[in-house]
């Protein structure tokens, strides 16, 4: 009986988070217009109508139809339209052509998940005791993965918008950034030290097993790098000088005609930027961020040091309070935190680590074994959350990944140093 009750108690919760979770992505939408929704301006994005109906898609596959015998779904087609890449459910529309999806309307979708959110609440409410565990472990990983798809429709609207010669706005600025301050570095001693999830709270499964590794004397900087120290690389020829390039990036500053990171536009006395609230000043005291991990790499080269790995930068902001970096992160844009250390929620920040496994990881069975670990290949890991990301969805060993051409994300640097000496940015 102690059990059931303790299970029923999280199961009332679990429907509260739920619906707050769900209702915060309809809040997300809600500056947008019907129009905004269908478009896909490149591959790397999806027009927001997919997400508010793969999100969905989600639940109703591995909650509803996993642990209810008898469930019939909303539509027969929704299935192969919205599965992204879970190859072990099924086959999948081509994700390059999602923009093409004219139907189902964004009406039609939004029916879809109050359906769903209607049967959703209904079935946890009535979850069998012995089932309990289970299903909340899966609802729980369907939230965390609802809150980023919250930061893709972000980031995705952001690039979308930016394709309009109008330069819309997603919305208006309501805070200014705090001002910049010189850079200070924070010594790492070397020695053994433990990372990844210790097994308390939500974890995806690439951020663990907790494991050693021994890190090197390095001083790392306590803040990241500025749209100021990065234009004045720019400045000083940075994407015309292929010595400070990995042979792979400097390809792509050739083929593509990268000059200038991907939102910035030259103007006669300095640069703007598009941000999520239309065309702007490039404001020199923000985080410099949507550079890929090429860019990044670049500037750390010019400056004289490297980028951290995933370890050192997960040492070095184990003194943070993580709490304390939200006071503005729900601004849609990276400012530098009211904390004297800035290490969460203003960008994504790039790391020199490999996406790869760590030791004794393994996927779990199934089609939800494919969420993180069959793409470890080819990628870079990014630390730290951005202002787009939710504030409960950010932790220290939250392992973000992507390509290193991937210039949409949120995603900026901080520096290392091996020998403690700044030429440039400080």
């Amino acid at each position: 009986m102690i059990v059931a009750e303790a299970s029923r108690i999280d199961l009332d919760a679990l429907v509260e988070r739920y619906t707050a979770v769900r209702s915060f992505t309809r809040t997300l939408t809600a500056p947008l217009a019907a129009e905004d929704h269908v478009i896909q301006s490149m591959e790397d994005v999806s027009p927001t109508k997919w997400h508010l109906a793969h999100t969905t898609w989600f639940f109703e596959t591995f909650v509803l139809g996993a642990f209810q015998s008898d469930y019939q779904p909303f539509h027969a087609e929704y299935a192969y339209l919205f599965n992204s890449y879970y190859v072990q459910a099924g086959a999948r529309f081509s994700r390059p052509h999602r923009g093409l999806l004219s139907r189902p309307t964004v009406a039609d979708v939004l029916a879809y998940r109050d359906a769903v959110d209607d049967r959703m609440r209904h079935f946890l409410l009535a979850v069998p005791e012995e089932s309990a565990v289970d299903v909340a472990a899966v609802v729980g990983l369907g939230l965390n993965h609802e809150q980023q798809h919250q930061e893709l429709i972000l980031t995705d609207i952001k690039h979308v918008l930016s394709r309009n010669p109008l330069n819309p706005a997603y919305t208006s600025r309501t805070l200014e950034p705090a001002a910049a301050r010189p850079m200070r570095l924070l010594e790492i001693e070397p020695g053994v030290y433990e990372v990844g999830h210790a097994g308390h709270g939500f974890a995806f499964d690439n951020e663990g097993p907790k494991h050693r590794v021994f890190i090197e004397p390095v001083a790392i900087g306590d803040r990241l790098v500025t749209n100021e120290e990065y234009a004045a690389f720019v400045a000083d020829g940075g994407y015309t000088r292929p010595e400070l390039w990995l042979s792979e990036g400097w390809a792509r500053v050739e083929s593509e005609g990268w000059r200038h990171p991907i939102y910035w536009e030259p103007i006669d006395e300095g640069w703007d930027q598009f941000t999520l609230f239309g065309l702007e000043g490039l404001r020199p005291e923000e985080p410099v961020c949507h550079i890929s991990y090429f860019e990044a790499d670049a500037y750390a080269r010019w400056a004289g040091g490297r980028l951290p790995t995933e370890f050192e930068w997960e040492v070095a902001s184990q003194s943070e309070v993580i709490e304390g970096n939200f006071v503005e992160s729900r601004r849609f844009h990276p400012s530098p935190s009211g904390n004297d250390r800035q290490f969460f929620g203003d960008v994504w920040e790039w790391t020199g680590s490999a996406y790869a496994a760590y030791p004794g990881y393994r996927p779990a069975a199934g089609a939800l074994g494919e969420y993180n670990g069959k793409f470890m290949c080819n990628q870079y890991v990014l630390r730290g959350g951005s202002c787009a990301t939710s504030e409960t969805h950010i932790r220290r060993t939250y392992r973000n990944f992507f390509h290193t051409a991937a210039r949409w994300q949120f995603a900026g640097l901080r520096l290392a140093f091996d020998n403690g000496e700044v030429r440039h940015g400080s």
